[in-house]
């Protein structure tokens, strides 16, 4: 610790501050304190240190872990280090607090438990997600948590790459991370580099360790050798290490092997021994411990941090009397040291790193495959052994190590950590497998980069599919086409994507199963394309398919989904649309084998059946489907573009039901998710095109502008895919919210003659004629009349309220007078009838302000009211202030102050008439059987309605202060009536009986 003064008084006012804030009530008061340097700097003995200040802090939680060289492709190596220990003592219920609905990612990536059997594999990012929600949790219950790493360069990938995010939310929580490692970018692995500059540009406090100063160092020379030591030797002695306290350990240990002494005379010799002392080659090591306690050294070495001594005993074949010698001597000749649980770790990372590259290769290879053996012989299971299996021997065509290595792959999969499948899988094919089997294990290969590498995944299926490489069962041909498929849609080739399932289908023969799913894959391939050869035609196909449908298997549901959706594009009756779509569920339910997070069809699958629903004014049945997918999404694991497809449906379910700002928040989530993954994906262009159509109706339209142009949300649009609604309709819509009507003309006219030849007319996916008739009303108005009555007549053949209604809407606004009442009252009916909310708040002021103009100011009134007040349920603020300018303008009242009852539910008057009476909260939850907290909570609502508190609650409620109760509550009757009868105020039982408003629909 020479020389270490500052960087300890560092550590310890961050330490102290953590602590004091904590127990004065701070919780977002995280930091992140590193050390940095060469190799051999004194990290490993500073962190040591600040590990022993934080234990003296009294309730503090100290963790503790350390990267290894030889552990660097151990997945979740580090993080296990570090939460295992604080994780496993947790009591059972706290346990299930700490882990929520995250159980079954986070503790099997951990290994505290299993995966259950039949699990699905892990999409890293939902364990990375899961262990932010752990922490969020466990940090309070654990407060001051002082969390420590040593040697992060070696941490392994999967550790690295959450504890690099997780530094940025660690101030928003009482925890202190401190980092040790080497700053030299030489140090760390290729795909760290990253996080190398991520961790470094976050820390709070940074520390890069300098070398030793000479006077530090010529203390150390003469607290080990005595005051004789001349100043000239320890001069060169301090240039020859060059500051550096490893080395300077490691040299005097020579010195005084060599009985050298430290007078002027002898330094030239000093150079010579530090070569020995510090580049330990074999014979040099040899030299020192003897080849029995070299060999135990080397296994050692391989099993890296945390040593067993009965492995490192077995892979060293030694006998045990002669392991415990050679752990004697080594511990005596300060390679080894004991660990606080009995077993043994390197007194430094170097030191270790040294033995291990003196292994001859043929040794080293060969003792991998010992400890791998031994590692599954000592229960520890295949994911521990698998390191080391990959490190042996290939070439002999071992099947049984390929199996191992297979079933290793699998099981990496399922803790979420797919790089090191791969790893076991590329070794398995070196070994090489089966001729039989060669295929198998390039099937296994490209599936399991399928959430993490598309090109990976395109790349290996393809060569499992290739019949050079060999044969492939006929139930994984049609998987791997499937895989394939998949992949390569989500990376925008949707036309590559359907012709490969097309083909394969029209060689499948056997499995009319399989023969269905690949047909069903290409023709929902074609669907989401943005341009297509033969719309018309397929949709034929896709119709005939259909009708010979004679089963209700999993296959054949899909078809029906399929359809359904092809069926909405194209403006089909709805009716028809609904009764394909109901056909595919169970009670109104996903039917299993098209969940969610199924492994044969696939998200798309149910996705489209949502979306039928929500174009087909369903959106209460399409919101079950998406929270569904949202919750099976997170219990999956899978956090990347599935839960961000799922925010995105949630959202636009939101926007068509009319809830503008739980719409707003969905989209935002799903683009965020979008942009962790990639750049411009399909998903960031529906996100986008749907959270521009929300923000024109929350009246931001140049928000709605900015966003579009930073993205890029403009001709010619995402390359291959379709983007959800049609794009061009939407771009068409921001362009005249902007006040530019030609350049909208002609956007929208493009967009109709392209789905025009698709043959897809659905008014609410793509309302371009609509619009294009506003677009023209002033220069061709005739023209724009054609279109808007278009427009009116598509709707009508769709069938829906919301459409129909939609479509009148937007065709008053090219008319005048009396014609334009007329349209707008038809479409306030339509409205009124469909779940679209928004645009019935529209079509209310649309109606208030036309009637104003046509004299009928008392009609007008009543409609702007009522447009007011659905547009601020549904949060378009635009909307509001146009109605409210529309009745300021003309003299009248633009707030109306209407029956503070009438804003009351059902329940909340329940509340609000025991509660006028002096009943205390607890008495209203006794008699309405209700918990407190709810009941407090609709208090809370009735008092913010109402504008009163408790004293004024009665006169806001309309009763007159004579009529209150002024007696306080009691238990009992006064009366002696029967304290069960249900108390009930004349005044209030006789206002006008109101429908029932539910409440709104919770977020998530």
């Amino acid at each position: 610790m020479r020389d270490r003064d500052a960087e300890l008084r560092s550590a310890e006012a961050a330490v102290d501050k953590l602590c004091r804030d904590f127990a004065a009530g701070g919780t977002e008061i995280g930091e992140l304190l590193t050390f940095s340097g060469r190799p051999g700097i004194g990290k490993t003995s500073l962190l040591h240190e600040v590990r022993r200040i934080a234990k003296l802090r009294p309730n503090a939680t100290v963790l503790f872990a350390r990267g290894g060289e030889r552990q660097f492709n151990e997945p979740y190596h580090v993080l296990r280090q570090l939460l295992q220990p604080v994780l496993g003592d947790l009591a059972p219920g706290e346990f299930r607090q700490v882990m929520g609905t995250w159980e079954e990612v986070v503790g099997p990536a951990m290994g505290l438990k299993q995966p259950k059997k039949g699990a699905r594999r892990l999409d890293p990012q939902g364990v990375r997600d899961g262990l932010d929600f752990v922490l969020t949790q466990l940090a309070p219950r654990r407060a001051p948590l002082v969390m420590l790493v040593d040697d992060l360069h070696w941490a392994d990938l999967e550790s690295l790459s959450w504890l690099a995010q997780f530094a940025v939310r660690a101030r928003e929580l009482p925890v202190l991370l401190v980092f040790a490692y080497r700053d030299d970018s030489a140090d760390w692995q290729q795909e760290s580099q990253d996080h190398h500059r991520a961790v470094a540009s976050l820390a709070t406090r940074r520390h890069e360790l300098s070398r030793l100063s000479l006077v530090a160092v010529t203390d150390i020379i003469r607290a080990e050798l005595g005051d004789r030591a001349e100043d000239a030797f320890c001069y060169e002695f301090w240039n020859v290490v060059n500051g550096n306290p490893f080395e300077a350990v490691a040299l005097l240990d020579q010195v005084r092997d060599q009985e050298l002494d430290p007078v002027e005379e002898n330094s030239l010799q000093l150079r010579e021994l530090a070569v020995d002392a510090t580049g330990m080659t074999l014979k040099s090591w040899l030299d020192r411990l003897g080849a029995a306690t070299l060999r135990f050294a080397w296994a050692a070495a391989m099993l890296g941090t945390d040593i067993r001594p009965d492995l490192a005993t077995r892979i060293s074949a030694q006998s045990t009397e002669g392991a415990r010698e050679s752990v004697k001597e080594l511990r005596k000749q300060r390679v080894l040291t004991a660990t606080p649980n009995g077993n043994l770790e390197f007194v430094h990372p170097l030191i270790a790193s040294s033995i291990y590259n003196t292994m001859p290769e043929a040794t080293r290879t060969g003792m991998h495959g010992v400890a791998a053996a031994e590692i599954e012989n000592a229960g520890l299971g295949l994911l521990a052994a698998s390191r080391h299996l990959v490190e042996t021997f290939a070439g002999e065509g071992d099947d049984r190590t390929v199996r191992k290595l297979r079933r290793a792959a699998s099981e990496h999969l399922l803790i979420g950590a797919p790089e090191a499948a791969q790893r076991c899988l590329h070794r398995a094919l070196a070994e090489p497998p089966d001729d039989l089997d060669r295929a198998e294990v390039l099937y296994e290969l490209g599936c399991s980069a399928l959430l993490t590498d598309p090109v990976a995944t395109v790349n290996q299926l393809k060569l499992a599919l290739d019949p050079e490489e060999g044969p492939l069962r006929p139930s994984l041909r049609v998987d791997a086409t499937f895989r394939l498929s998949e992949v390569l849609a989500h990376s925008g080739e949707l036309r590559q994507a359907a012709l490969v399932c097309q083909q394969e289908a029209e060689h499948t023969f056997g499995d009319p199963a399989g023969r269905l799913r690949l047909e069903a894959a290409s023709f929902m391939w074609h669907a989401f394309r943005k341009s297509e050869e033969d719309g018309p035609a397929r949709s034929a196909r896709l119709g005939t398919l259909c009708e010979s449908l004679t089963g209700r298997e999993a296959a054949d549901r899909a078809v029906l989904a399929l359809r359904a959706w092809d069926l909405t594009l194209r403006g089909a009756p709805s009716a028809e649309v609904l009764r394909h779509a109901d056909d595919v569920l169970d009670n109104g339910r996903l039917p299993k084998g098209l969940g969610w997070t199924d492994n044969i069809w696939g998200f798309e699958l149910p996705a489209t059946l949502g979306l039928s629903y929500t174009y087909n004014d369903r959106i209460a049945q399409a919101e079950r489907l998406f929270s569904d997918a949202i919750v099976q999404f997170e219990v999956a694991g899978w956090s990347g573009a599935h839960r961000g497809f799922a925010y995105f449906l949630m959202g636009l379910a939101r926007f068509r039901r009319g809830l503008l700002a739980e719409a707003e928040d969905f989209l935002r989530r799903a683009l965020r998710l979008s942009e962790r993954i990639g750049s411009k994906l399909p998903l960031a262009w529906d996100a986008v095109g749907v959270l521009i159509d929300t923000l024109i109706a929350r009246g931001r339209s140049r928000e709605a502008w900015d966003l579009a142009i930073d993205f890029g949300f403009h001709p010619p649009y995402h390359a291959t895919a379709m983007v959800l609604p049609d794009a061009a309709s939407l771009y068409g819509k921001l362009l005249l919210s902007v006040g530019r009507p030609a350049g909208a003309a002609a956007a929208l006219t493009e967009a109709g003659a392209q789905l025009d030849i698709r043959g897809w007319h659905n008014t609410v996916w793509a309302p371009w004629a609509a619009h294009l008739a506003i677009a023209l009303a002033v220069d061709e108005p005739e023209r724009a009349r054609d279109y808007a009555r278009r427009s009116v007549a598509d709707a009508e053949r769709f069938g829906t309220a919301s459409a129909i209604g939609t479509a009148l809407r937007l065709y008053a606004q090219i008319e005048d007078g009396q014609q334009a009442v007329e349209l707008l009252e038809r479409a306030v009916a339509h409205l009124g009838q469909s779940p679209a909310g928004y645009e019935h708040a529209v079509a209310l002021v649309d109606l208030g302000a036309a009637l104003r103009r046509v004299g009928r100011l008392e009609d007008a009134q009543e409609y702007l009211y009522q447009g007011i007040e659905l547009a601020q349920h549904c949060a378009a603020d635009g909307l509001v202030d146009r109605a409210r300018r529309e009745l300021a303008n003309y003299g009248l009242r633009p707030n109306r102050l209407g029956d503070v009852r009438e804003t009351l539910s059902q329940p909340e008057w329940d509340v609000a008439e025991l509660a006028v009476r002096g009943a205390p909260p607890q008495r209203i939850a006794d008699r309405l059987a209700l918990p407190l907290s709810l009941v407090n909570r609709r208090l809370a609502a009735v008092y913010r309605k109402a504008g009163s508190g408790p004293d004024g609650l009665a006169a806001a409620l309309g009763l007159a202060p004579e009529q209150r109760a002024v007696e306080p509550w009691a238990p009992e009757p006064r009366d002696g009536s029967d304290p069960a009868e249900p108390l009930v105020l004349p005044e209030l039982r006789a206002r006008p009986e109101l429908p029932e408003r539910p409440d709104r629909p919770d977020g998530f």
